[in-house]
Order: C-alpha cells, then sequence, then structure tokens
C-alpha cells in the first residue's frame, strides 16, 4: 500500500489551493479515505472523509463550507479542494485509508502574507 500526497504549497490567506494523494497497492474504489492534518507544534486533527463510491462526504467543523473532498476512482486518487484559506489551516496535511491504518508522508500547506 502506498499513499503519496502533492500540491502543497504557500498561499496567501483567502486563497485556494487543491492537494493530491495518490494510492497504489489496493483496490482503492473498495475504501472509505480521510484527509488528516497537523499543524506546527499541535496533535493530529481530522479533516475529511468520502466514502468508498464517493457518495458521502463529512468535515470538521473548522474546515466546513471551505474544503471538499472528492475522488477520482480510475485515477486511484483522493483531492482536497480549499477555498478561502486562513493562516490557522497551515499544517501537514496527510491523506489516509480508512480506518487509518495506512497513512501517507504528508504535503505542507501553509497560509501567510
Amino acid at each position: 500500500v502506498q499513499l503519496v500526497e502533492s500540491g502543497g504549497d504557500l498561499v496567501q490567506p483567502g486563497g485556494s489551493l487543491r492537494v493530491s494523494c495518490t494510492a497504489s497497492g489496493f483496490t482503492f474504489s473498495n475504501y472509505r479515505m480521510s484527509w488528516v492534518r497537523q499543524a506546527p507544534g499541535k496533535g493530529l486533527e481530522w479533516v475529511s472523509d468520502i466514502t468508498a463510491a464517493g457518495g458521502t462526504t463529512t468535515y470538521a467543523d473548522s474546515v466546513k463550507g471551505r474544503f471538499t473532498i472528492s475522488r477520482d476512482n480510475v485515477a486511484n486518487t483522493l483531492y482536497l479542494q480549499m477555498d478561502r484559506l486562513k493562516p490557522e489551516d497551515t499544517a501537514l496535511y496527510y491523506c489516509a485509508r480508512f480506518p487509518m491504518d495506512f497513512w501517507g508522508s504528508g504535503t505542507l500547506v501553509t497560509v501567510s502574507s
């Protein structure tokens, strides 16, 4: 199983960014997937989940209405579209296979002017 995140960058407050997670080594379309983040000096925070077929999504209150999780089961890729970014969204963003048994190494998102 391998999960590789990409797309992290430095973004200004109010900006947008999409991060991706490419999966391999398992049948991606059979698994619920999650995004989890870790801000500098803080613990892990669950961000969002999406069911295997993509029909149901859930979000942490801190990102609801600003972030959108999606997936492409043909391309074996998970996405997180982040809009109206805030400095407090600065974190290392990880994708994980539910129930959090495999994780990627993360991609860094920095929100700063």
